[in-house]
Parts: C-alpha cells; sequence; structure tokens
C-alpha cells in the first residue's frame, strides 16, 4: 500500500490523517461523479426551456460544479461534490421564468442575491438561528416537495402524463415511443440502483439514449467535440431586476430549499467520512458551509441555478472518500466533461424523463422523519409537500405551508412552539400574498 506521507497531495489533504491514500480518494472521487454525472445531460435541457442557450448553459455546469468542487476539496478538505440542484433548476425554470413571468437573467439575479445571503449565514450566527428555528418537519416537507415538483415534471417531459380538458391530468400513450423509452428508463434506473450499480442514473440515460439512436428517435451529432462557447449565459445576471418586491419570495425559496438541502447533506456525509469526534463536532464544517454558498454566488455569474451539495457523494464516501482529494477528482472530471458537448445536446428529454422520476423518489424518502402522531407538525408539512406540485411553485408551496404552520399552532393553543422564525417567515408570506 502507497504511503500517503509522500509527496504534496498527502501532506495537503492530510491522508495519513484520514486513514485515507491517493489511490482510495481518486476511485472515491470517480465514484461519486460517475453517480451524479447525469446533471451534465439535465440541467442544460432545464435551462434551455427557460430560454437559455443549451450549448452554453451546458458547459456553464461543467464549469460551475469544477469550481465548486475545487473550493470544496481546497478550502474546506471535504469529499464532497457540488453542482446545479436539482429542484432548485425546474423552480428557476418552471416557476420563476415560465410561470412567473420574469427572464431567466432576472432569476439568476435572484440566484445571486440568495447566494450572497447565503454566505452572509455562512459567516455569522444567523444561519445556527435559522436552522434552529424552522420546525423540523417544515425542512423535511420542503425537500419531499420539491421531489414530487422534480417528479412531476419528469413524468411531464417524457409525456407519461399530458394535459386533459376534462381531468386536468391525465395518463399518456404509453404506446408511443417517448412515454414508452421514458417508462423504461426509469425502471432500469431503478433496477440498477436496487443492484448497487455505481452510476445507474447516467447509465439509465445513456441506455435510452443509445436505444433511441438505434430507433431512429434520437438524430447522431457525435460524441467529442471542442467546448462551446459559454458567453451567451456568462455574466447574464440581471441584479437589478431581482430587486423587485415581488421576487423577494423566489430568493427566499432559492435560499431555504438550498440551505436545508445543504446542511442536511453535509450532515449525512459528516457521518459517513468520521468527520465527527467524539464531542460531535464536525471537523471543518464552516469552512463547508462557505464553500457551498460561495459556490452558489459563483454558479450565478457563469449562468447556472443554485450549486450545491450533493447527496450523491454518500457513494464516494462509501468507495473509501475521506478529503477534499475527492472532491477534486470530481470537479477535474467534471472539466474533462465539457468536452462531450455533442453527446450532452443528443440525449432526449425521454431520457432525462426517468432519472428525473428516480431522483424524485429519492428525495421522498425524507417523509419518514416526519413526526406522524403530531398533528399540529405533519398537516402543515403534508400541506407543503401536496402544494408545490400542484401550485408547480416551490416558493407558493413554502409559503402556504408556514402560515398553515403558524395558523395552526395558534388555533391548537401551542403558540409556545411557534419560534420567531417561523413567524417572521409566515408574516412574509401572508404579506406577499395580500400585496404582492
Amino acid at each position: 500500500m502507497e504511503n500517503p506521507d509522500q509527496g504534496l497531495l498527502g501532506r495537503y489533504f492530510r491522508l495519513s490523517e484520514h486513514s485515507t491514500t491517493v489511490r482510495g480518494e481518486l476511485i472515491a472521487g470517480a465514484t461519486t461523479f460517475v453517480t451524479m454525472a447525469y446533471i451534465i445531460f439535465v440541467n442544460p435541457q432545464m435551462m434551455a426551456s427557460a430560454g437559455m442557450d443549451p450549448s452554453a448553459s451546458f458547459v456553464a455546469t461543467c464549469l460551475a460544479s469544477a469550481l465548486a468542487c475545487y473550493i470544496m476539496g481546497f478550502y474546506a478538505n471535504w469529499p464532497v461534490g457540488l453542482a446545479p440542484g436539482m429542484g432548485l433548476n425546474a423552480f428557476f425554470t418552471y416557476t420563476v421564468v415560465a410561470d412567473m413571468g420574469y427572464s431567466w437573467q432576472v432569476a439568476l439575479g435572484a440566484v445571486f442575491l440568495a447566494g450572497i445571503l447565503f454566505v452572509i449565514m455562512s459567516v455569522t450566527r444567523i444561519r445556527r438561528w435559522m436552522l434552529d428555528s424552522i420546525p423540523l418537519d417544515l425542512r423535511v416537507a420542503m425537500g419531499a416537495g420539491v421531489g414530487l415538483f422534480v417528479g412531476f415534471i419528469g413524468l411531464k417531459s417524457g409525456g407519461i402524463i399530458v394535459a386533459s380538458e376534462a381531468t386536468f391530468l391525465t395518463l399518456g400513450d404509453l404506446t408511443r415511443p417517448g412515454p414508452a423509452l421514458a417508462c423504461l428508463g426509469f425502471l432500469l434506473i431503478a433496477i440498477l440502483s436496487i443492484r448497487q450499480v455505481h452510476g445507474a442514473i447516467i447509465l439509465g440515460i445513456l441506455t435510452i439514449t443509445v436505444i433511441g439512436l438505434l430507433t431512429g428517435q434520437v438524430e447522431y451529432n457525435g460524441l467529442v467535440a471542442a467546448p462551446p462557447s459559454i458567453a451567451p449565459t456568462f455574466m447574464q445576471l440581471d441584479i437589478l431586476g431581482a430587486l423587485d418586491v415581488a421576487m423577494t419570495s423566489v430568493v427566499i425559496a432559492f435560499l431555504f430549499v438550498n440551505l436545508f438541502d445543504t446542511a442536511g447533506t453535509l450532515l449525512g456525509v459528516a457521518s459517513r467520512a468520521n468527520l465527527v469526534d467524539e464531542q460531535g463536532n464536525i471537523e471543518n464544517m464552516d469552512r463547508a458551509l462557505k464553500a457551498d454558498s460561495t459556490s452558489s454566488v459563483l454558479g450565478a455569474f457563469l449562468g447556472c441555478a443554485p450549486v450545491t451539495s450533493y447527496v450523491e457523494s454518500a457513494a464516494g464516501v462509501a468507495a473509501g472518500g475521506r478529503t477534499g482529494l475527492t472532491a477534486v477528482t470530481v470537479g477535474t472530471l467534471f472539466l474533462g466533461a465539457i468536452f462531450f458537448a455533442p453527446l450532452a445536446g443528443m440525449v432526449p428529454a425521454f431520457a432525462t424523463a426517468g432519472a428525473l422520476i428516480y431522483v424524485a423518489m429519492l428525495m421522498l424518502t425524507g417523509m419518514q422523519g416526519l413526526e406522524w402522531q403530531d398533528s399540529t407538525e405533519v398537516v402543515p408539512a403534508l400541506i407543503t409537500i401536496v402544494m408545490i406540485p400542484l401550485s408547480f411553485s416551490i416558493a407558493n408551496g413554502i409559503a402556504v405551508g408556514f402560515i398553515s404552520y403558524v395558523a395552526i399552532k395558534l388555533c391548537a393553543g401551542r403558540r409556545r412552539d411557534i419560534s420567531p422564525g417561523a413567524w417572521f417567515l409566515a408574516a412574509i408570506f401572508l404579506a406577499k400574498f395580500a400585496f404582492m
């Protein structure tokens, strides 16, 4: 076995202190990358639906992910991969742009403002106050609701569900190639994941794309080429436009979904990577949060929805990843992916639909953490989970959830359960519905 004390990498990332090796970290990084690489196919499609150039969005996705991984690796020394967040990109496209009617430039401005607020929270005690103030069940509900939202988009983009004048929604024609392949993609990803095959999601996407090529549903455009220009999305954010009062709920939604998703992911990875000492202190937790929040700000400049830590990093940790060298490896692989733009351009919506649906199923597993025996806690949570997809808006779903939480607690005579943070947010959301 190699001596981790030898070489610059061993000393910088303190490999011997974490009982790992360069080879082990590289394998872990490759494992994490394979499990989260689906984002380089899914995110450009999401951004294209918002009116952004898909080729530039592909490059922005790779660059933002690589830069974020480098910051996490070199600064925080954590084995965590980062990329534009699933759910956050859907909120960006289908709520802020498509439903609310803002330009994608203004939406990027909102991402920037939310990122700045996240940075401020990361370097002050506001973060701890906010995390402690928001009820646990509502935090769980945000993740599950976003999961349903993502799944709904996957079902829609794959043609599995379609609009109906009589019932609003109905089952699509599953005998058509697109919906049939979308269903097959979901089943393939689910089976591979159950059998614990690393990279199940990316394998499912590529398999369905190949089937599409063989059946004439997809046109071959090549595999490798020089990276497209990022100019159409680089520095195109409209910060002044995002300062509109009506955008308050949008910024808050970006902030809190990112905050709670990041906190949950980092806490989970920390325990698995043995970064928690006997007193419960987490090594470099503050640095990890700063790395994550800073990445969202930088991603906005490149043209991405909020960049966040990926729970798929747990796969790399399970493979032996213990230090930032794992994250740096993930970032380097994202950089290399820039040269595969033609492949990304070929991947059809029905190939990524199954991935979206499967990711949604994973996000729903958090519901087991709800306090099912306490109706004053679980009812507002369930309202949030249901209203996010049915209102087709993460912001509105969260708003209704907080308002219902305060109202139910008050009517149940449990005013003392309502934290200052819950009061504050419920008031903001009430004002939004009343005056905006």
